[in-house]
């Protein structure tokens, strides 16, 4: 992370951090942990198509599956994020 680009507004309802990558880093993040100290720490997941496609697969088949149900699950693809929304396409 970057000290200087990083930031924290907090208004009565809401607060945003805006975090900013360390010039040599690359790729997206994944997820990140937030919390009042370093023992009570929550995870959360970052929308992208890998981490839609863990959590739906999750919730249509939560036990391990067969080879069959795997390959008839669908294909889930995210094509939009915005504040406001997401956009999935499912075949």
């Amino acid at each position: 992370l970057v000290s200087p680009e990083s930031s924290v507004s907090v208004s009565a309802h809401n607060a945003v951090v805006g975090l900013a990558k360390a010039p040599g880093s690359s790729g997206l993040w994944d997820k990140f942990s937030f919390g009042l100290d370093a023992s009570a720490l929550q995870e959360r997941l970052f929308v992208s198509e890998e981490n839609v496609d863990g959590f739906l697969g999750a919730a249509f088949c939560p036990s391990p599956c067969s080879q069959s149900a795997l390959e008839s699950q669908p294909l889930i693809e995210v094509l939009d994020v915005t504040e406001d929304r997401i956009q999935i396409r499912v075949e």
